[in-house]
């Protein structure tokens, strides 16, 4: 089996039990290797027959900020479900069919000594919820008291009307290509930070399965999801922050020119 490593991202976040390490970020370092069958890209040259190291990197910082981890052993285990979880048909990948993450805490012991978690999950071991919405569905990757993760599907026409929320802190990043976001196009890559009771909404005007990565804190609360009646063109803008690195689209006859964005 193949392996594509990404090694030594560090993310500055919130992680740990300690009243100090519930308010103060820390770094945290990640290493990731995923085993799959790298032949078909080799062969014909196509990114959405691999894994696309440059949007895998922005997911997981995403993910690493927004759940604000208690335990090494939450963290790691979500890392993995995310990356062995079905590609979706916007991700344009691979199937990943093991990984071996490791996460480690340089500054828990103050230097003394460098505390890490490894572990090795495949995709066999992994079952996940998956609930049917009027927009589409909702792909459960992980569960906490603390937070919840997940992959919120919108079917071509589908819309995620206005809604707010009172209780959670919702975090969300765009992975599809064809959304629009309080009525207006979204670039893939783009993540949002939703301040309760800020209103936000989502629309797929394009032909195919568009996907929202999706984390709440707490995990999601059913009653907390309150539908709002603000039309479309008076919901406000909210400023967002891009998760992937810029891509400018190769010229005609040059190397990559084929491979899809």
């Amino acid at each position: 089996m193949d392996v594509i490593e990404v090694r030594g991202l560090t993310v500055d976040c919130i992680v740990g039990v300690y009243r100090r390490e519930r308010v103060v970020v820390q770094p945290l370092q990640l290493d990731v290797a995923l085993f799959l069958d790298t032949r078909e890209a080799a062969h014909g040259g196509k990114l959405a027959r691999t894994v696309h190291y440059g949007r895998l990197e922005g997911e997981l910082r995403f993910l690493l900020e927004s759940c604000r981890f208690e335990l090494l052993e939450s963290a790691t285990e979500a890392v993995c479900r995310y990356l062995l979880a079905p590609p979706t048909e916007d991700s344009h990948r691979a199937q990943v069919h093991a990984a071996t993450v490791r996460v480690t805490k340089p500054q828990a012991l103050g230097g003394r000594a460098i505390p890490s978690l490894q572990v090795h999950r495949t995709a066999d071991e992994m079952h996940y919820t998956v609930e049917d919405k009027p927009f589409g569905r909702v792909e459960i990757i992980q569960e906490s008291e603390g937070y919840g993760i997940y992959r919120l599907c919108i079917r071509p026409g589908g819309s995620i009307s206005p809604h707010v929320h009172q209780m959670m802190e919702e975090s969300e990043l765009v992975l599809g290509a064809g959304l629009q976001l309080q009525g207006k196009p979204v670039a893939r890559g783009m993540a949002f930070r939703w301040p309760r009771g800020f209103a936000h909404r989502y629309d797929n005007p394009s032909p195919g399965m568009q996907t929202v990565l999706c984390v709440d804190r707490p995990r999601f609360i059913p009653s907390d999801e309150v539908e709002t009646a603000v039309p479309t063109e008076a919901l406000q803008p909210q400023e967002g922050r891009s998760y992937y690195p810029p891509e400018e689209a190769a010229a005609p006859g040059e190397p990559g020119s084929s491979s899809p964005a």
